[in-house]
């Protein structure tokens, strides 16, 4: 851990910047450590907020921008008539509030507050840079446009919130319609199951009628903004649009690697376990790489808050970290908030549609988009009782909406973290966790014990969880009334445990639900492969007591579980095709490890993935391919271990596993050439990362250089606690991680990849990323002792 220590004996001599920024009610003092983190110490909670609004927008500015068009449905008026659809989708499925006030202090008793000074901090910056266009970030140069100001609104827009199963939804009527649903069983890993024949997949609708386009506007404004090179002009041209829809199998890629990387890993002990004797705790959330990051530090202090950790550039508190009493980290747990309903319509008014016996009129609402080289475009919204209306089949008299339990009240993603900021034990955090509705997570508790306070671990799953009575939410429904939801599972009735027997807690997006959970149909039955959980039970339960380094070596552990299964398997096998021969004599000698210098994980990885590619076609016909485009892991395992696999032809085991291994070494031949040795796991053209700006397209190729980073070598894979996806170029995974001792705060250690900053001159824009690329840190100190000893700068902000 040499790189740990060498940041340590790093001390620096600050400078100090006096700003007048008008909206502030007293001094505030931002000390900068020399990793880009704001040390914000403030003398009222409304100056806190405003403050970190501030320097969120001093250091993602654009960020925040295609935030606010996203939110507001405006990103066509920047882009063109491409985005159009972008844009109806944001505005049919927004979250209209009817009490602005009550909204915002669901998240926290102050949430009006917090939300309002922490806009007006950003629309300070916004006002002060405007001033001057000339200092503006170059992407809005590149664009030929100017930063807009803040709402409280945009705050709590839902539109990056991490949803739910809609496109499963469809995908698994689709699947039903054409290849059955017991096959459907058979092939998905839905669990747990309690009964032969669940979870009851009976689909009560027209099978035919979902294999239209029906979520295309829904997918449209949950798309990531991308960006080409007509972008500089007048917007998109009607090619753009014809290039769009060829690239619809890029959409279900998208989704395809949201829904399965998307995940994270957090883990807790007791004190009995540590070696300081205290509850530890870490967290490394796993989302999209991406420069700038997803993620954002930030230390908050002020009367009633002291809280260090990450968030979201885009909302005020901190979402993972700790405070002076206790830390806490997040995963995904799957709740199920959104059903697809099917309604029979009117054939003499399509504003209509048949509910209960009798028709019943949709509400309309009518909204101007502003378009970029062409006239606004006037769009016509339409809403059942269930939602929002995406799909209307004239021809058939059938319409489709989506009912989305997130566009109710309290349901803005991550804001019941300001609750969770300022509490001082396990019971002031689980009931702060009662108000996180999207989305679903599994919360976990590290208290710091004294005196006359318990050190508690704990874990509670939160979410948005709809009683279903009568159906399992895993096929449309329709929409006559029949299918209803019977209100929301209290938060506190989801599953829970506090300071277990064993010293730990882990959560890796796997299914963690007891099997006598009374409510199986208000959560997911569709949960992450157990293979990273599981390897971190390993590693935690083994009699050693831990330390943060040992956290650390587990974050960034390589070993595929997988491979302890299927590479046994290859043991009594031999092949007269001497590369072959020699592939498997490199696997019997391995380790399971996917390190960036391994032969035997090079050919592993590439087995695996030839494997998974031959299941998938002898299981599934080619037809249902486009919509069940994995094999979960459990599947795969099951199989390989069983001597006659359960497809639609009977075949060899043995020769199916040895043709993998063949065509592995002839994929690998291909890439990197006949000499074995030289293929390393990590090498550029098998496993790297490069992160490539948004705007990379649009600029010369000296600025791409300035804008983009890396490459540098990766290891492991998805199905590994560092867990890196299974494309060549890592896409997803751990860009912000944290490890915790609450004996010392001030030891508490994290990462964020590439570093704080977006602006491409500064140098917290890259600084980090070679430190992540070797699975390193930088420490996260919290007394004002020792952020004063590495402060890079200091700047005073006075009204």
């Amino acid at each position: 851990m040499r790189f740990i220590l060498l940041f340590l004996l790093i001390t620096t001599t600050a400078c100090t910047q006096n700003l007048t920024v008008k909206g502030l009610q007293q001094p505030v003092e931002v000390l900068r450590d020399q990793w880009g983190v704001n040390h914000i110490y403030a003398k009222n909670e409304h100056d806190l907020f405003f403050a970190q609004g501030y320097m969120a927008a001093q250091d993602r500015l654009f960020q925040l921008e295609m935030w606010r068009r996203q939110a507001t449905g405006t990103v066509a008026e920047l882009l063109g008539p491409r985005e159009l659809k972008r844009d109806i989708g944001t505005r049919l499925f927004k979250f209209r509030p009817q009490n602005l006030n009550a909204e915002l202090n669901v998240y926290h008793p102050h949430g009006s507050l917090i939300v309002r000074a922490f806009v007006a901090g950003i629309n300070a910056y916004i006002t002060e840079i405007n001033q001057t266009p000339d200092k503006l970030p170059f992407e809005f140069k590149t664009l030929n446009t100017k930063p807009g100001l803040w709402t409280p609104e945009i705050v709590i827009s839902r539109h990056q919130g991490l949803l739910s199963n809609i496109r499963d939804e469809l995908n698994n009527g689709r699947l039903v319609h054409l290849i059955g649903a017991d096959s459907l069983r058979a092939l998905q890993w839905f669990h747990p199951v309690d009964k032969p024949g669940a979870p009851d997949l009976t689909l009560h609708v027209d099978g035919t009628g979902l294999m239209q386009n029906i979520l295309e506007l829904y997918e449209a404004f949950r798309l990531p903004i991308r960006f080409s090179a007509t972008d500089k002009s007048l917007g998109a041209t009607d090619e753009d649009e014809a290039r769009r829809m060829r690239e619809r199998d890029a959409v279900d890629d998208w989704f395809e690697a949201e829904k399965q990387f998307v995940g994270s890993n957090n883990w807790v002990i007791a004190g009995e376990k540590s070696a300081s004797g205290y509850p530890m705790l870490a967290n490394d959330p796993h989302r999209a790489q991406s420069a700038p990051s997803l993620r954002y530090w930030a230390h908050l202090n002020a009367p009633g808050w002291n809280v260090i950790g990450a968030g979201e550039p885009t909302l005020p508190g901190i979402s993972v970290g700790h405070n002076d009493y206790g830390a806490w980290g997040l995963t995904i747990f799957d709740t199920d908030n959104e059903d697809l309903y099917v309604y029979e319509i009117n054939p003499a008014n399509p504003n209509q549609y048949r509910y209960k016996g009798r028709w019943e009129t949709m509400r309309v609402l009518r909204e101007t988009i502003p378009v970029k080289g062409q006239a606004a475009q006037t769009v016509t919204l339409k809403y059942t009782r269930h939602g929002p209306v995406v799909f209307e089949d004239g021809k058939a008299h059938r319409a489709y909406a989506v009912r989305a339990g997130w566009r109710e009240q309290g349901c803005s993603p991550y804001l019941a973290s300001l609750r969770m900021n300022q509490a001082k034990s396990w019971a002031e955090f689980r009931q702060a966790c009662l108000y996180s509705r999207i989305p679903g997570e599994n919360m976990i508790w590290a208290g710091r014990p004294s005196a006359t306070r318990k050190g508690d671990i704990g874990w509670q799953a939160v979410g948005l969880a709809p009683i279903r009575k009568n159906w399992t939410g895993l096929v449309p429904v329709p929409g006559d009334g029949r299918f209803e939801w019977a209100g929301y599972l209290p938060i506190a009735q989801l599953p829970h445990s506090e300071n277990p027997q064993s010293g730990y807690i882990v959560t890796a997006n796997n299914n963690l639900t007891p099997p006598d959970f009374p409510h199986r149909n208000a959560i997911g039955w569709v949960w992450a492969s157990p293979s990273r959980a599981h390897r971190i039970e390993e590693v935690l339960g083994d009699g050693r007591r831990k330390t943060l380094p040992d956290f650390m070596r587990l974050q960034a552990d390589y070993v595929a579980l997988p491979a302890r299964t299927l590479v046994p398997l290859l043991e009594p096998l031999s092949s007269p095709d001497l590369p072959t021969e020699q592939a498997l004599t490199y696997l019997r000698k391995w380790n399971y490890e996917l390190g960036t210098s391994s032969v035997a994980a090079a050919i592993y990885v590439s087995y695996e993935t030839q494997l998974r590619r031959a299941f998938l076609n002898m299981a599934v016909p080619a037809d249902a391919r486009t919509y069940l485009k994995s094999i979960p892991t459990k599947r795969l395992l099951d199989w390989a271990v069983t001597p006659q696999l359960a497809t639609n032809r009977p075949i060899n085991r043995d020769s199916l596993l040895l043709a993998c291994v063949t065509n592995a070494v002839e994929d690998l031949t291909k890439q990197l050439g006949p000499d074995m040795e030289t293929w390393v796991y990590g090498q550029r053209t098998l496993k790297h990362i490069t992160l490539t700006h948004a705007l990379s397209d649009l600029v010369s190729d000296e600025q791409r250089r300035r804008i983009n980073i890396g490459p540098a070598a990766r290891g492991g894979y998805a199905e590994t606690v560092n867990a890196t996806g299974n494309s060549l170029n890592q896409e997803h995974g751990a860009t912000f991680r944290i490890v915790m001792d609450t004996q010392d705060w001030d030891r508490t250690m994290g990462i964020n990849s590439p570093g704080q900053s977006a602006d491409p001159d500064s140098p917290h824009y890259r600084d980090l990323f070679p430190l992540w690329a070797e699975n390193g840190y930088f420490p996260a100190f919290f007394t004002r002792k020792r952020v004063e000893q590495v402060t890079e700068t200091k700047m005073v902000l006075k009204p």
